[in-house]
Order: structure tokens, then C-alpha cells, then sequence
């Protein structure tokens, strides 16, 4: 069992590993060194976790921030579990929980290649380029301090430029975001569909976002 703990702007903060419901309060003396508001996400991987266990993190938790706490596992006696004690509790197949942890536990990441679908409350930041294969459902928000690449549907949210970064863009295969954001500037998505059958990139053109045909250049 592992807990990831991020801000609310997804970066990173810490994972702590924990095994041993009884000797809960340990592993709670790390979590009063962190400042929140924090983001809790808990992967129960191949293993059943019970009420009884789940309701005694939760107290704990909760004595010491009352932010957001999830479960991700692939057991749904655990989902049971989670879901009778008012946990935000989700579902994963067992790949897709190792496609999800490498990325989460990272203090440091550069630029971030990821494999899969992003669902609603899925969020994926990184310190350079992010580039996804798949499709970022609307409720999934995705950032980075670079440039951002959806090779799938891009309908959720994404900030690009992260730390202020104006040449940064924002392309997808389609483009039909709920929200984006290139440093500073702030865009809501188009109501209608696009109508392409092209990839398409957003960039900042005179202080506003522009979506336009990404054209890759090739050399012959």
C-alpha cells in the first residue's frame, strides 16, 4: 500500500509506504511535517483493506488536514470498503495503477511520457514537456511548465507554461478542452465540436489564446 501525497496543484510532495495498521501513528508523524492544503491518493494493489483499517487512516487523516483523500485499488472488497466511509474511491486495473505510480512518485520529473486514459480527478503535472498517448476526459486536468502533446482527445483541462513560460503550446489530435491556460492567459473551450479531422495546437498570440492546424515540418 503506498500513499502519494501531492498539493493541490499537483507537484509532487512525498509517497510513504505503509504496511502496518498498527503502528498507524509512525507513519502519521510524517504527514504533520507537511503543510496543506494536500491532494491523498492511497493505491491498494492486490491486497483487501477493510473498513475497520480504512475508517482508523481515516480519523487519523482527518485529526490532521481535512483535504482530499482517495483510493485507488484493484480489489473491490477495498472499494467496498472505501466507499461505505465516504472515501472518494476508484476502481484500477493493476497495470494501470504501475502506468500511474512511477509518475506520481517522482520528486523530480523533467519531461513525462504517459500511456493511458486520464478520467475524471486524474491529474498529471510536470517540470518540462508532458506528453500523453490517450485521451484526457473532461474532470482530468494535466499541466506543465513546457509544452504539453495529446496524442488522443484533449477534453478536460490543461495550463501549459507553468512559471510563466509564453512560448509554451498546448496540441492534441482533438482539441476540445473544457478549460486552457498558457501561462498566465485563460481560454475556455469551444461549445462546438471542431470540425477538423487534423491535429491542433493553441499558442499565446497577442496576450490570447489562438488554436490554429499543428503542422509538423519534415525534412527530406
Amino acid at each position: 500500500m503506498k500513499i502519494v501525497i501531492n498539493d493541490l496543484s499537483g507537484e509532487y510532495r512525498e509517497t510513504i509506504s505503509f504496511d502496518n495498521f498498527d503502528n498507524i501513528h509512525e507513519t502519521f508523524r510524517e504527514f504533520y511535517l507537511m503543510k496543506g492544503p494536500l491532494e491523498t491518493k492511497i493505491f491498494v494493489i492486490n491486497e483487501s483493506v477493510n473498513s475497520h483499517q480504512l475508517s482508523r487512516f481515516k480519523n487519523n487523516f482527518y485529526k490532521i488536514y481535512n483535504d482530499y483523500l482517495s483510493i485507488y485499488s484493484n480489489n473491490r472488497d477495498t472499494i467496498i470498503a472505501g466507499k461505505s466511509l465516504k472515501i472518494n474511491s476508484i476502481f484500477i486495473k493493476e497495470q494501470e495503477a504501475k502506468n500511474k505510480l512511477p509518475l506520481l512518485d517522482s520528486k523530480k520529473p523533467d519531461d513525462i511520457l504517459f500511456k493511458g486514459t486520464l478520467r475524471s480527478g486524474d491529474r498529471i503535472s510536470s517540470n518540462g514537456n508532458l506528453c500523453i498517448i490517450g485521451d484526457i476526459n473532461p474532470g482530468a486536468i494535466i499541466s506543465a511548465k513546457k509544452n504539453i502533446y495529446v496524442w488522443g482527445k484533449l477534453l478536460g483541462m490543461a495550463f501549459a507554461g507553468k512559471g510563466g513560460n509564453k512560448n509554451a503550446s498546448i496540441a492534441a489530435l482533438y482539441l476540445n478542452p473544457l478549460q486552457l491556460r498558457i501561462a498566465e492567459v485563460i481560454a475556455i473551450g469551444p461549445q462546438d465540436k471542431p470540425k477538423n479531422h487534423y491535429p491542433e495546437i493553441a499558442v499565446l498570440d497577442n496576450q490570447s489564446i489562438t488554436i490554429k492546424p499543428y503542422l509538423i515540418e519534415t525534412k527530406i
